[in-house]
């Protein structure tokens, strides 16, 4: 375990854990135009108050012991009872600009309220959440614009009994951070309306799930196409239709090619009825037409696409066997079709290639290694990271930072989601219903949701270099509707993922949507 097993020496009555730690006290005498042990190494073990920094509140629960991420030490927030405790340094004779605190941070979760802060800085307040890792440290970034040569860092704790933090190795520079992309794959959008799907404001007022998503930050939407689907939906009269609804709402549009007639994920990548016993030559030649015929038509309405998947989730390639990762050659012959085929369209459109390999380092590199080798063209990479399946949070940081860094392009969550609650509205049994199925400190509750997207965003956000582009949730409007079901061969079948779309079983917007807000 990482929390402390001593006795605290100091900790203050329980009147002090209600403290609001919203005023920050008088600045103390140490200001410095630069962040000073920020790896908590002046002191040693116990140090109540780390040299160079100041506390508030709780005083006892904020000490420094050993266990650092790269030095000895690290700086702690523990207590046996409930806590509110801030541990700050000033900074002033700043020169005015853009600065980034970077940090790396480990926490058992459970707080009411756990994160890092820049403020006093001129403009508003900037944070960002501590996200659940309680083994693998994990770096998370906060930006802000500093307007009046002065700034305090902050970190801060409203915990419950027991909980815990440990941070180190912060550091204060010039820089920025951010993520552009905050999107939502809303595929089963129009057959969902199509069988009588409603969708409301969290107020209760029926409204367009587009507008609504918009309203709420959404800024790019995700459209899967299938060649020709058995219910006729996914295909490419329909995501023409939906594309335009989304680009009237501001949206940029992501289009994934599935190059089948159903789903195609690690687990099955079957090649459309209608290119069955096609040759490898002549299987190119179907993944450049059909790209090209779908991203025209889309561009010839005005709603030319932003970013294209050539295939999904192609862990093992696609269009099995031919283009199988048993035959790179090939797999990469029919890979950068498709790319020809996006750019033939629009030569600004990006390409991403994306697998289901958020946590797997070693997967990632070696399917990346072998595109690499065999000269696949492409221009950024999407990774699906859904934490009950894909490894830790520590894990799915290293694989995307390492993927940025190894290969040189922007990174991606191209798929990610998590439950609002565990129990069926449709009688078909969700693909998430225990708890045991759970990431810890995270439960299935709108909160556990909201929580996940910001945190997951926070890794995104603090991939190296400005390379986290942002993230997709999957799949924001899929509700339990009737006919509406997991298989386009069948009408009768239900929706294992109501559970985690981004409206509740009233049909109404949850708050969770508030992810769409992350910076």
């Amino acid at each position: 375990m990482f929390h402390p097993r001593r006795t605290l020496k100091a900790l203050l009555p329980a009147l002090a854990a209600g403290l609001a730690l919203t005023a920050l006290p008088a600045t103390t005498a140490h200001a410095a135009s630069t962040l000073t042990n920020g790896g908590f190494e002046a002191d040693g073990t116990g140090a109540a108050t780390p040299r160079d920094w100041s506390e508030y509140g709780s005083t006892g629960a904020s000490f420094v012991e050993s266990g650092g991420h790269s030095g000895s030490h690290r700086l702690t927030h523990w207590a046996s009872s409930a806590y509110k405790v801030e541990t700050y340094q000033y900074l002033s004779g700043l020169t005015n600009g853009n600065y980034k605190l970077t940090a790396w941070v480990r926490s058992g979760g459970g707080q009411n309220a756990a994160y890092l802060a820049l403020k006093n800085c001129g403009g508003a307040e900037q944070r960002t959440g501590l996200p659940v890792s309680a083994s693998g440290w994990l770096r998370i970034v906060v930006p802000v614009n500093v307007t009046t040569n002065q700034c305090t860092i902050s970190i801060t704790s409203d915990a419950n009994a027991g909980n815990w933090i440990n941070v180190d190795d912060l550091t204060f520079t010039p820089g920025t951070s951010g993520t552009t992309i905050k999107g939502a794959d809303i595929s089963s959008l129009a057959k969902s309306e199509a069988k009588g799907g409603v969708y409301r404001t969290s107020s209760g007022s029926t409204g367009d799930a587009v507008a609504i998503l918009k309203n709420a930050g959404m800024n790019y939407a995700r459209l899967k196409v299938w060649v020709n689907p058995a219910d006729g939906y996914n295909n490419k009269a329909r995501v023409l239709a939906l594309a335009k609804r989304v680009k009237a709402q501001g949206m940029k549009l992501l289009v994934d090619f599935h190059y089948s007639d159903t789903w195609a994920d690690p687990g099955a990548q079957s090649k459309p009825a209608a290119w069955a016993g096609h040759s490898y030559s002549r299987l190119k030649t179907d993944v450049y037409q059909h790209t090209y015929d779908v991203l025209s038509a889309l561009k010839a309405q005005g709603t030319t696409a932003d970013m294209v998947q050539v295939g999904n989730e192609i862990n093992g390639g696609m269009l099995w066997n031919e283009g199988s990762t048993g035959n790179w050659p090939q797999l990469a012959g029919l890979l950068n079709s498709g790319y020809d085929a996006v750019k033939a369209v629009d030569s600004g459109t990006a390409v991403a290639l994306h697998l289901a390999k958020g946590g797997d380092l070693s997967g990632t590199r070696w399917w990346f290694d072998n595109a690499r080798s065999n000269g696949v063209r492409f221009d950024a990479i999407g990774l699906s990271y859904y934490g009950y399946w894909h490894g830790t949070m520590a894990d799915f940081q290293t694989t995307l930072d390492d993927a940025a860094a190894r290969y040189g392009k922007p990174v991606f969550v191209a798929e990610t989601a998590y439950p609002f609650r565990l129990d069926s509205e449709d009688g078909h049994e969700n693909i998430i219903n225990t708890g045991d199925e759970l990431v810890s400190g995270y439960p299935a509750s709108v909160a556990g949701q909201t929580r996940w997207m910001n945190d997951v965003a926070s890794i995104v956000e603090a991939v190296p270099n400005g390379r986290g582009l942002g993230v997709f949730y999957w799949e924001a409007t899929w509700t339990a509707v009737a006919g509406n079901g997991w298989d386009p061969t069948d009408a009768s079948s239900g929706n294992g993922w109501e559970n985690q779309a981004l409206f509740g079983y009233d049909d109404r917007a949850l708050s969770s949507m508030s992810w769409f807000g992350h910076r």
